[in-house]
């Protein structure tokens, strides 16, 4: 029988390594979790909402200032597999970051099929050259700006961490002081025969040019790939192979699971300020 990608035949194989929410018993219940958490981080820390960083609307920031000045960054990119989803629901990953003395940036981006994936790497590019030039007019530090993303946001960190910052931005080579890489897709290929082809329409070149476990470059930037213990094996060897591939580049790259998580509360580790994601933050950013 031909093959579609590695050992998978159908496209219900497929779906049921990268559909999350096949194996919930309430697939309703994470969205309404995370609406919970941003309500409360509205409500209870000081932000500022939907600064444009680009000429679209859809192109803006949310952001949640520390409360010391000249605080460290850390930038998050949602998830919703590029095609659902925004801003206004991810709030919360600022709750435990706020009080552990971090400025929080959420990105917000367009979305497919109304735009290509080429153009969300592009904005998720924009986003952080944005921030690294013009935080400091929110308290944060330039010097010391962290980037990072859940599952469609893991895969835009990682084409992050491809970019010709100084070639293409004017900025330094590596503005990026460390990058958190949670349950990203490094190779998109299977997605091509998964449920999600029709909304993000993927072809040849769409894989090859935002693939970034074979984009790897050299850069000083310290990453954490990870992904939730109770996650599907495709979601462990998304992490594994795009950490050899950062490492083979003479990176420093750390490959570790969050035991217990799964795809969705893998991010609970930001709802408090001794969750174990808030707490490598922390390390990595000097605090």
């Amino acid at each position: 029988m031909q093959t579609l990608y590695r050992e998978f035949t159908t496209q219900a194989q497929i779906d049921a390594q990268y559909n999350a929410s096949l194996g919930l018993s309430d697939p309703a219940a994470p969205g309404k979790h995370y609406v919970a958490q941003s309500a409360l981080a509205r409500a209870t820390l000081q932000h500022t909402l939907a600064v444009p960083y680009g000429p679209t609307l859809q192109e803006t920031l949310d952001i949640f200032p520390a409360d010391a000045p000249n605080a460290p960054v850390f930038v998050f990119i949602h998830g919703g597999y590029w095609r659902a989803l925004s801003s206004k629901e991810f709030s919360g990953v600022a709750l435990g970051l706020q009080r552990r003395g971090i400025t929080t940036v959420v990105v917000n981006y367009a979305l497919c099929p109304f735009v290509s994936m080429d153009e969300i790497t592009r904005q998720v590019r924009a986003a952080v050259a944005w921030t690294v030039r013009n935080i400091a007019q929110y308290g944060g530090d330039p010097q010391r700006v962290a980037v990072g993303g859940h599952s469609a946001g893991g895969h835009l960190t990682a084409m992050c961490l491809q970019t010709e910052w100084a070639r293409d931005y004017g900025l330094a080579q590596d503005p990026i002081k460390a990058a958190l890489c949670l349950s990203g897709l490094y190779d998109i290929a299977p997605l091509r025969y998964s449920y999600l082809q029709p909304m993000i329409q993927l072809d040849e070149g769409v894989i090859r040019r935002n693939s970034p476990a074979f984009l790897a470059r050299p850069s000083a930037t310290p990453t954490w790939f990870t992904w939730g213990g109770a996650e599907t094996t495709e979601f462990a060897r998304q992490a594994q192979i795009m950490h050899t591939a950062w490492q083979a580049q003479g990176n420093t790259g750390e490959l570790r699971a969050v035991e217990g998580a799964n795809h969705f509360t893998v991010l609970a580790g930001f709802e408090q300020p001794e969750g174990e994601l808030c707490q490598w933050l922390a390390a990595q950013l000097g605090l």
